[in-house]
């Protein structure tokens, strides 16, 4: 009797196809916007409270690691609203082929790049 060996997967070996790279990130960006969302809303509300307060959380966001935060969060924001719009016209029928598949993971990935550089360089700026 032979015995079933199991199948060593090296997951770094393996080369997906664009179109399941750019279904994985929209799926990480919706778990980073979740968990981005509370930081937003509270310094958003903190925000709101005085023109002393809106002067600390401006402070605040003046800090390197609270920049990273907020480009880390707003670039999720980014590749999902793209990436969203792409899953809608897939619902609709547009772009179910395979080629038609390709091409708009790599539109998605190619604006939602640009767009996060860009925003980098605005809030570097």
């Amino acid at each position: 009797m032979k015995v079933e060996r199991p199948i060593y997967l090296n997951l770094w070996r393996i080369r997906f196809p664009i179109t399941a790279i750019v279904s994985i990130l929209h799926r990480i960006s919706g778990v980073v916007i979740f968990l981005g969302l509370p930081l937003l809303l509270y310094l958003l509300g903190k925000s709101l409270n005085s023109q002393e307060s809106y002067n600390q959380t401006a402070l605040v966001l003046g800090a390197p690691g609270m920049k990273l935060a907020i480009w880390i969060i707003l670039s999720a924001i980014v590749g999902h609203f793209f990436a969203g719009i792409r899953h809608l016209l897939m619902d609709t029928g547009l772009g179910e082929s395979l080629k038609a598949g390709r091409i708009s993971a790599w539109l998605v990935l190619i604006i939602s790049i640009l767009i996060v550089i860009i925003l980098g360089l605005w809030i570097w700026s």
